[in-house]
């Protein structure tokens, strides 16, 4: 039924302004704006994502976004320079960086202004 067609994902936040800065400026992604919602033109804009305004907005409590990297370390460094802190989790093993590294690939979590769950991860070799 919907094997052909062009899906695309979104999300919500409390403010569509802050996060357009956010994900615009501190992130560098290419954005748009339209009736008061804003399409994040992820894969070099052939993965639109909408994020949405919500009242009442709760950040959603599991990673939203994952942003592979060739380097984990500098991604992570290149965050902190921009102001991003990287988030910690009771439970999981992360280094004095902030990323955990052990199973599955290197991977170190942020949040965006509304409180979403972001990461930056790298496959292992």
């Amino acid at each position: 039924m919907f094997g052909d067609t062009k899906a695309f994902s979104g999300f919500a936040v409390d403010d569509v302004a802050k996060a357009q800065e956010f994900y615009s400026q501190t992130l560098g992604i290419e954005t748009s704006e339209q009736h008061g919602i804003l399409t994040l033109g992820l894969d070099g804009g052939a993965r639109p994502t909408i994020v949405y305004p919500k009242p009442g907005h709760t950040p959603a409590e599991y990673t939203i976004l994952n942003f592979p990297v060739d380097e984990i370390e500098s991604a992570v460094d290149e965050l902190i320079a921009r102001g991003v802190s990287i988030e910690r989790y009771d439970g999981f093993e992360q280094d004095e960086r902030g990323i955990m590294r052990s199973g599955g690939p290197l991977i170190a979590w942020f949040k965006d202004p509304a409180g979403n769950v972001l990461s930056v991860l790298q496959e292992r070799d």
